[in-house]
């Protein structure tokens, strides 16, 4: 029963971050996959950090999303390309790494570490406090 407590935590923590940056997952697929494809294999990633740093910058507070200097993709004959990014998200003592996938489609995000500054209550703890922190990070949506 623990396992099915944590796995739902787990899949709850993945889906706020995924909500919280889906304004940025957005502005990230607007790229073309080849030119994420190129930097990825010639090693340009300066290149995918300013991507990644203009398209978060209309959404979250300076340096609580950041990239992590880690890319890849998946290129196959029958089907689309994916690219991978690692990214780093800072706020409140609170500090995940995930890898952002992004498809033609959509993106999702696979939560790789972590951790707060303090010790976390429990489960439902951790969560919460991710939650919080997502939330005070986003900017303020400005009216059109």
């Amino acid at each position: 029963m623990q396992a099915d407590s944590c796995s739902d935590h787990s899949f709850l923590r993945a889906k706020a971050i995924a909500d919280g940056i889906m304004d940025v997952a957005a502005e990230l697929r607007l790229m073309n996959a080849a030119d994420y494809i190129s930097f990825i294999h010639l090693e340009q990633f300066n290149n995918i950090r300013d991507i990644v740093n203009s398209s978060m910058e209309l959404y979250f507070k300076h340096g609580t999303l950041s990239y992590g200097c880690s890319a890849d993709y998946e290129l196959e004959w029958d089907r689309p390309p994916s690219i991978l990014l690692d990214l780093e998200f800072r706020h409140h003592e609170i500090s995940v790494r995930f890898n952002l996938v992004l498809k033609a489609a959509h993106a999702s995000v696979e939560i790789c570490d972590i951790s707060f500054a303090s010790g976390a209550q429990d489960e439902a703890d951790v969560t919460r406090r991710l939650v919080a922190a997502i939330a005070d990070a986003r900017l303020p949506t400005r009216p059109c």
